[in-house]
């Protein structure tokens, strides 16, 4: 069985490991930076340190921190066009999944005609651009890690997702400083978001035994210390542990991919412009007992995984407890019991069938979904 195996090129976890990846833009003789990162995560600690390490390197920046919960194709031009005027050296990316996504795009468009709508889908051939340096601050989309970069059209109202191995950042930062002011929100949101890219690539039709490694040890930590650092966001060891776990659960689905979760989270992320994680972490539970009758073995090894002691159950129930215990984690972190507490009216379901259906994460789904068994589990989500 052929396989491929892409991870960044040097990654840096700890403290302290900001200015390491400023150290490594040093070694490299960038000297100017696009810093692309957003309103508020561009005060908080970890910009602070970022910017002091660059000054005192002196390296010369220039600041984009328009950048939105979910990004847009505006925002990637409006970025794009700061790069032009600027000519820096490399990109610096400060933020979660959206700030880094939208340095990936650009990161394209520096390299490869534009405009970025074209990009949509997989590409294998892309020149590869800036050197991109991606820092975390938060713990759960793997961005940093990954090989995808999710941009909203807002003409076609949907989520265009861009893949290739181009756009896997060069440096990888996962800094305690720049993930200690994350809200308990985010906390969640992002933290179930590991979650689920860990058990959807498990059961991926990609799985693979590498994948199957880090999946699984994303999963025993996510279940240990989400709760914890969700109460209190101070704790470090929370905070470097849900690093080191949305990190593995990357390198899992970057390899394996994804399935009908993601594809069914992206459609109402597109149109009501809900945070990714959320709609993830409504889906899980949905799709994944969907899925369940696939492989109920897999499930049986995802609920050990999860904590649950399946002595002397069968494989059927031990499978189910899976699925009781991503509700009961999702449940302990305050993510909303369903997409109808978001405004959410069953109306808007007909206009995401289609697009869930022809999402680039749907063919990595371990079962085969028709248009009903979309409308169904989106009803069963609100």
């Amino acid at each position: 069985m052929s396989f491929t195996y892409a991870v960044p090129r040097l990654n840096l976890s700890g403290t302290d490991a900001i200015f390491g990846a400023v150290e490594w833009l040093e070694q490299q003789a960038l000297f100017t930076v696009l810093v692309i990162t957003d309103r508020i995560v561009g005060k908080l600690d970890g910009a602070k340190a970022l910017f002091s390490a660059l000054e005192a390197k002196k390296i010369t920046y220039t600041v984009v921190d328009s950048i939105g919960e979910n990004p847009t194709v505006e925002e990637v031009n409006h970025t794009y066009a700061t790069l032009i005027e600027f000519a820096p050296d490399a990109i610096v990316a400060l933020g979660g999944g959206s700030v880094i996504d939208t340095a990936k795009a650009v990161r394209i468009l520096s390299a490869n005609p534009g405009p970025i709508n074209r990009y949509e889908g997989v590409h294998h051939n892309l020149d590869i651009g800036l050197p991109l340096v991606a820092i975390n601050t938060t713990s759960g989309t793997a961005a940093e890690v990954t090989s995808n970069a999710v941009i909203t059209d807002t003409v076609r109202r949907v989520k265009m997702v861009i893949i290739t191995h181009s756009i896997i950042p060069d440096v990888t930062v996962n800094d305690p400083i720049a993930l200690m002011s994350m809200p308990a929100k985010t906390t969640a949101a992002t933290g179930v978001d590991a979650l689920t890219h860990a058990i959807e690539a498990y059961v991926s039709k990609g799985h693979h035994t590498i994948t199957d490694t880090t999946a699984l040890e994303a999963m025993r930590l996510i279940v240990k210390w989400l709760p914890i650092a969700y109460k209190d966001g101070s704790n470090l060891e929370a905070r470097e542990q849900m690093a080191a776990a949305q990190f593995l659960a990357g390198m899992a689905f970057n390899n394996a991919g994804l399935g009908c979760v993601h594809s069914l989270a992206h459609q109402p992320g597109a149109t009501h412009n809900l945070p990714h994680g959320v709609c993830n972490a409504i889906l899980l539970p949905v799709v994944e007992e969907f899925n369940r009758d696939s492989a109920p073995e897999r499930f049986a090894t995802i609920a050990q995984a999860l904590g649950v002691d399946t002595t002397g159950l069968s494989v059927e129930d031990a499978s189910r407890s899976a699925i009781k215990a991503i509700c009961d984690l999702t449940t302990a972190v305050g993510i909303p019991s369903g997409f109808g507490d978001l405004g959410v009216v069953i109306e808007d379901i007909e206009q995401w069938v289609q697009p869930a259906l022809n999402d680039p994460c749907t063919p990595g789904n371990p079962k085969t979904l028709s248009a009903d068994d979309v409308r169904r589990l989106y009803r069963l989500a609100l």
